[in-house]
């Protein structure tokens, strides 16, 4: 039996996106966040074990390469190495070869160059395994090289695929060597080790391919649990298990109240935020769903913001609201146009009163159609419609 753990994408001093963590005990946590998940990995490797670590990539960050990372990710192989772990990188994007650092790396750590090259090694129980995969030379310009990884000729030895790159299928902006499930599977690898994906997917059972995600979320685009992949199996079959390292979570959540009013609002977030705190420091964005047909001022929203942002840098496990959006369930289920008689609509003494100053006015009336060709209907839905954006805008904090 083999065992070992895959990650990929640490983007160690990546910068974070969030408003309102603006206390210096919250903000060193988030600043070593990943740094925090990636200890737990190795901690976790240690723990059980392992034969061997599995990086797919983007251990650094283009954004903020800097040499406190390195010293650190160079201290974390080191332990490993005391335990005679071994660990396979590929560098990807964001951290390619001709942009290293030139920290020195341990012998138990092998870095793939930049072409597609195929590492033997046996285990304590005696397996041997082949790795292949390659790293890329510079952040936008390289070469597909899928092609070139070696197919399996011996399905008695256990080969695995390392590969920084995006499935065709995914919905991303960024496309670094893209793949299509067939590419991989006519390899005949047992395992394929992805990265570049932020998002944990398994793409295929048979074989194995897996984006683990990244380690530590930065955004609310990056929501949920992140850490790494715990795998264990043999040349028949494999079996993952995702293990969750991150150090702080971004999430979402949804809330009811029933008053407008600013204490009661206040409670229900704290109550909220106990029920939540058990699970760890988290970063959330709160949807407020509000039913009655009265609406929160802006200013008691604000005071409010401020308010539940008190005392969190005290907590272990700190919950802080960075989004409150508001959802007010009975109006927006109800339409203005409703509060209109049809003898209202029909009056076009009213009509006219009301749009006489804007169509007499010298400079405005020039570019206006004939209202009286309106639909009466329409003009009032579409007003509402405006009104509603407005109000939303107005409310998200």
């Amino acid at each position: 039996m083999v065992k070992f753990i895959h990650c990929a994408d640490l983007h160690l001093d990546s910068p974070f996106s969030a408003k309102h963590y603006s206390s210096p005990v919250i903000l060193k946590d988030m600043e070593n966040s990943a740094y925090e998940s990636f200890k737990n990995i190795i901690d976790l490797a240690l723990r059980q074990e392992v034969d061997f670590l599995l990086i797919s990539g983007d251990i650094f960050d283009a954004h903020n390469h800097t040499l406190r990372a390195e010293i650190f990710f160079k201290a974390q192989m080191e332990r490993l190495r005391s335990e005679q772990i071994f660990v396979y990188i590929v560098f990807g994007n964001h951290d390619p070869l001709v942009e290293r650092i030139t920290t020195k790396l341990p012998e138990n750590v092998t870095v793939f160059s930049d072409q597609v090259e195929t590492y033997q090694a046996i285990t304590k129980n005696g397996e041997t395994i082949h790795f292949h995969g390659f790293s890329y030379l510079n952040r936008e310009s390289y070469e597909n090289k899928i092609d070139e990884y070696p197919t399996n000729e011996d399905r008695n030895v256990i080969h695995i695929g390392l590969l920084h790159g995006t499935y065709h299928h995914s919905h991303t902006k960024n496309r670094f060597t893209e793949f299509r499930i067939e590419d991989l599977n006519s390899k005949l690898y047992h395992y394929w080790a992805l990265g570049h994906i932020h998002e944990r997917q398994q793409l295929s059972d048979l074989p194995e391919i897996h984006y683990p995600g990244n380690i530590q979320g930065r955004h609310f685009n990056e929501q949920g649990e992140k850490g790494c992949l715990l795998v264990e199996g043999d040349h028949v079959s494999f079996q993952t298990q995702f293990i969750p390292t991150h150090f702080v979570r971004f999430d979402e959540a949804t809330i009811q109240v029933d008053e407008t009013n600013m204490q009661h609002l206040y409670e229900e977030i704290q109550a909220f935020k106990k029920r939540v705190r058990h699970l760890g420091r988290a970063i959330y964005r709160l949807n407020i769903e509000v039913s009655g047909d009265t609406r929160f001022e802006t200013e008691a929203l604000q005071q409010v913001q401020a308010m539940i942002l008190d005392y969190e840098e005290n907590e272990h496990h700190f919950v802080v609201i960075d989004e409150m959006n508001i959802k007010y369930l009975d109006l927006e289920t109800s339409s203005i146009s409703k509060e209109f008689p049809l003898s209202l609509l029909e009056d076009n003494v009213v009509f006219d009163k009301a749009l006489d100053q804007l169509y007499t006015h010298p400079k405005a009336s020039k570019y206006l159609d004939n209202y009286g060709t309106f639909n009466r209907q329409v003009l009032i839905e579409r007003a509402e419609a405006m009104i509603k954006d407005e109000l939303k805008e107005d409310h998200r904090s």
